[in-house]
């Protein structure tokens, strides 16, 4: 999928169910690995509507955003204004943009399409600065065919275990199974727990 479509194809999602995508909440389980970290750069993959972000700049993080919906950034942006908060927002697929490696790279539920040579994969890994933290939360349990009926097929999307797959020797990882989430999440509440995947880069 080129990164055309895929923005259109996200812009019509945010624009349509916008009604259901309330001004959420920064992740619990980023706020628990930042804080055990010192404030450097900052890259959220796939920010959204910006909450990550916008938590990551207020608290000492020099912050850049990035998702391939506009309509997204914009409300971002909006947020990121009203806080009072400097973030840089990028519009583009992460295998696409030339990002400088980060101390603390976040990926909520990336979107991150499948590839025959493993490009977000990849991508995702060289985003991480030498010593720098990878944090990957995905949806545990995902029901495929509400997935599906939601416009979503996991099945074309980069998953927990594709990313837990290409961490080499080179990295410290913590892998959590089942975290249940204080507020579930989806259209349906059906997304009750996350599966948490923790990387620090060695070299």
């Amino acid at each position: 999928m080129t990164d055309s479509v895929a923005s259109t194809e996200w812009d019509e999602r945010y624009a349509t169910y916008a009604d259901r995508m309330p001004d959420d909440a920064p992740s619990a389980v980023m706020i628990e690995v930042a804080g055990s970290l010192a404030p450097g750069a900052a890259l959220d993959v796939g920010c959204g509507i910006g909450a990550n972000a916008i938590w990551l700049a207020a608290h000492g993080w020099d912050t850049t955003a990035l998702d391939v919906s506009q309509v997204a950034l914009d409300r971002a942006a909006t947020r990121a204004q009203r806080a009072a908060v400097d973030v840089r927002w990028l519009r583009g697929r992460l295998e696409d943009l030339a990002v400088a490696p980060s101390d603390f790279v976040v990926a909520h539920y990336p979107a991150l399409r499948h590839s025959p040579g493993n490009d977000a994969e990849r991508a995702l890994l060289a985003a991480v600065a030498p010593g720098g933290t990878l944090l990957v939360v995905h949806h545990a349990n995902v029901e495929i065919e509400l997935a599906k009926a939601h416009g979503f097929d996991p099945s074309d999307y980069v998953s927990h275990d594709d990313v837990v797959g290409i961490l080499g020797d080179d990295w410290d990882v913590t892998v959590e199974r089942d975290r249940p989430r204080d507020v579930p999440a989806g259209f349906d509440g059906q997304h009750t727990h996350d599966d948490v995947i923790v990387a620090r880069r060695n070299r």
